[in-house]
């Protein structure tokens, strides 16, 4: 139990060492007001793809 805790916590700041730079310098670029729309664009991209399979053919 305490490995999977130590592996969690490992990838958990490896993740936050990696992104942070890149995130840091997302919010200098864009102001922080930006970013719900730019994530609820993103949502409405992510979840309209269209369906290929037709049920009646």
């Amino acid at each position: 139990m305490f490995v999977l805790l130590f592996f969690v916590l490992l990838i958990q700041f490896l993740t936050y060492w990696i992104f942070q730079p890149f995130v840091s310098f997302l919010e200098y670029v864009f102001s922080i007001r930006s970013f719900p729309l730019i994530g609820f664009v993103g949502l409405i991209f992510l979840f309209s793809a269209k369906d290929n399979k037709n049920i009646i053919k």
